[in-house]
């Protein structure tokens, strides 16, 4: 289950957190769509394939309840991003096995690759927020966080932005994505496509209990009298990721065309 990733952000630089979560965990991803499925496609439309579509599940639902209770800002991130990942995976060997039984099927890859790239995106502005807000409350714990969207409007506009699109909102990039990885599951096992849908709903709840309580809580007066809105590069940094949020949430069709071709040869290698 990765138990070593929540960690390892936590307790990594900012930046450190970003590259691994925005980048190198994306080659993983990668890895298992290029080499895995071509290589091992009887083993993977077998019980193998099923074990890790189980596993996989739990995954999701085990990092979307540790992400509701706790309390470490970029531990809240990183069991969040651990849940996406999970689906993510699903998606990827769901396909898989109805294509080595069924026929041809590619929506998993395909899911993977535009919800890969929307995580990406998604996680990397969370983490930036939850480095803004330490800065502002020197504290990563939520609980002592509290009042900031009335003396920082720009930053709380923002923030929203990033925290519906990780939430997989419709119109923002983590929707299509996410309802394309669902809909492989789906092809796949009703139950299992229903067990993952329980992101969806936890999501919304962890991300806006993170959100209500940093913006919305009861914060130290003395704190928020001293605390500025995002500075011109802060808000640069954001404005330019919310914008990737909207845009490829409104018109994804450059990503889906760029990768659907790649993906679904892949997915006829395996019964070619």
């Amino acid at each position: 289950f990765h138990t070593w990733q929540p960690d390892t952000y936590t307790y990594s630089p900012t930046q450190g957190s970003m590259l691994l979560s925005g980048i190198m965990l994306k080659m993983a991803v990668y890895g298992v769509l290029r080499y895995l499925l071509p290589i091992t496609p009887l083993a993977i439309g077998g019980i193998s394939g099923e074990i890790v579509i189980i596993l996989s599940v739990i995954g999701i639902i085990y990092g979307a309840l540790i992400a509701m209770i706790s309390t470490d800002s970029k531990r809240v991130i990183a069991f969040s991003s651990l849940s996406h990942v999970g689906l993510i995976v699903a998606g990827i060997f769901a396909s898989a096995v109805v294509t080595m039984r069924t026929g041809l099927t590619f929506e998993g890859g395909q899911g993977a690759m535009i919800q890969s790239f929307a995580h990406g995106i998604n996680v990397v502005g969370l983490f930036y927020c939850a480095d803004i807000l330490y800065k502002r409350f020197k504290t990563r714990d939520i609980r002592k966080m509290g009042g900031l969207a009335k003396v920082a409007p720009k930053f709380a506009i923002l923030f929203m932005i990033i925290l519906l699109g990780a939430t997989g909102v419709p119109l923002t990039n983590g929707f299509i994505g996410e309802f394309i990885l669902l809909k492989s599951v789906y092809d796949y096992n009703h139950i299992m496509a229903a067990m993952a849908g329980l992101t969806i709903i936890l999501a919304a709840a962890y991300m806006l209990r993170f959100y209500g309580k940093a913006m919305f809580g009861k914060g130290d007066d003395a704190v928020l009298a001293t605390t500025k809105d995002v500075s011109n590069v802060e808000f640069t940094v954001l404005a330019s990721l919310s914008v990737f949020v909207i845009v490829l949430g409104v018109y994804p069709q450059p990503v889906i065309e760029m990768v659907t071709s790649s993906v679904s040869f892949i997915y006829s290698s395996m019964i070619n």
